[in-house]
């Protein structure tokens, strides 16, 4: 029989027992659509935090505090108090091959405005800070050195803040109010969203480095410093002297070990993709195990079907069938379930990953090689598992065959 033949005697089986099929396909249905949107979600969030990487430039470095101990119980990086302002004015000053170095300090508060109140982040920086951030101004302006260096108390609003504190726009000029101290609102950055770990990016506000210090929250060290060489060639001397420089500024002896943490963003951009890399084949992973399942279920009702008919099976070789035309004809049936299966999961894969999108706002991306492979392994599926039933059926004695009830 030739393939057209064998595919019509197929159909015509499958839609003989049609509810049969359905549930026979489910199992492959539910795998492959798993599969799709799994990879899709894996997929959407590495590019995602690669995308937010990028935007950070891979030619930044991130200077934080080391970690500590009290009590024997180690605090982690970022618990000591260990890096000042002059810190950062030494990397900008000393370091061969930096292009900017954006001091950071941030505390959490209240602002109030007029009627209208916010929690948010509040951010103290240096101009710097929109370079080495890669931000800009929507509305209005960033604060000055000179405005840094005399403590003004200016503000430059998020997004998000402008639009909760003044919904009705005109926030620049007007006053707000922070842990008690108010200030003037002098600009508006241009939004950017969600980042890609989640993080509402616009929900902060920032002011100068000395106003934090002085006003907000008392203290007189940095949370971060944020250091932009002048190219990527450049990283690793940057790295290297500026490791050298703040063990010499903050009198480290040869055996000390270091009192902070210098991080290059370019090794965090390879340690998320390897993650999200990972994770992503984990959930595809542990989806196709449903294509395993429904790969039973096909093998379980081909077994089924073999029995039911055998006389059938016996006729078509008393009139001349082969075992090669009795083996290929169960086995296509397997292989169209199963394909019939993986069409139809990819449709449902594909509806998922956009519903999952907007309904939790996850970015997805949908790569074409996902769906031919999905299509690719339920129908290797069908073959492995509809193997055995198909040669079963080919091997059975035409005469005992004939004689079956």
């Amino acid at each position: 029989m030739n393939t057209a033949g064998l595919l019509r005697v197929a159909f015509q089986s499958l839609v003989r027992n049609a509810f049969r099929s359905l549930l026979t396909m489910l199992g492959i249905i539910i795998g492959v659509g798993a599969v799709i949107t799994s990879m899709a979600i894996g997929s959407g969030a590495q590019a995602a935090v690669q995308a937010q990487l990028a935007r950070l430039g891979s030619n930044l470095i991130v200077v934080v505090p080391g970690s500590s101990i009290t009590g024997g119980v180690q605090l982690g990086a970022g618990a000591r108090q260990s890096l000042k302002l002059g810190d950062a004015t030494a990397i900008q000053a000393d370091v061969p091959g930096v292009a900017y170095v954006a001091p950071m300090s941030s505390t959490n508060s209240q602002v109030v405005a007029g009627g209208n109140n916010w929690a948010t982040s509040i951010v103290g920086t240096t101009p710097s800070w929109m370079s080495v951030q890669n931000w800009t101004m929507s509305q209005g302006r960033f604060f000055s050195d000179d405005e840094v260096k005399s403590g003004a108390k200016v503000a430059v609003l998020g997004a998000t803040v402008q639009s909760n504190l003044f919904p009705s726009g005109g926030g620049v000029g007007s006053s707000v109010i922070i842990k008690s101290v108010p200030f003037t609102v002098i600009g508006v950055l241009a939004a950017k969203g969600q980042s890609g770990f989640g993080r509402d990016q616009d929900d902060q506000v920032v002011v100068p480095i000395s106003a934090m210090q002085l006003r907000l929250n008392g203290q007189s060290w940095l949370g971060t410093i944020f250091v932009s060489a002048q190219s990527p060639d450049a990283v690793a001397s940057v790295v290297s002297s500026t490791e050298a420089l703040l063990r010499l500024r903050h009198a480290l002896t040869t055996r000390a070990p270091d009192d902070f943490s210098v991080r290059n963003i370019a090794d965090v951009q390879a340690a998320a993709s390897a993650t999200a890399d990972v994770q992503s084949k984990l959930l595809a992973g542990i989806a196709a195990v449903s294509l395993i399942v429904g790969g039973i279920g096909i093998m379980n009702i081909m077994l089924v079907s073999v029995t039911e008919r055998t006389r059938e099976i016996g006729i078509r070789m008393a009139v001349g069938a082969r075992e090669r035309d009795i083996l290929m004809q169960f086995l296509v049936e397997a292989v169209a379930l199963s394909c019939a299966g993986g069409i139809i999961g990819v449709f449902i894969g594909i509806g998922a990953a956009f519903g999952t999108s907007a309904g939790a706002g996850w970015p997805i991306q949908i790569a074409p090689s996902s769906i031919v492979l999905s299509f690719v392994f339920a129908a290797l599926v069908g073959i492995a598992f509809g193997f055995y039933p198909a040669q079963r059926a080919s091997q059975l004695n035409p005469i005992e065959a004939l004689r079956h009830e």
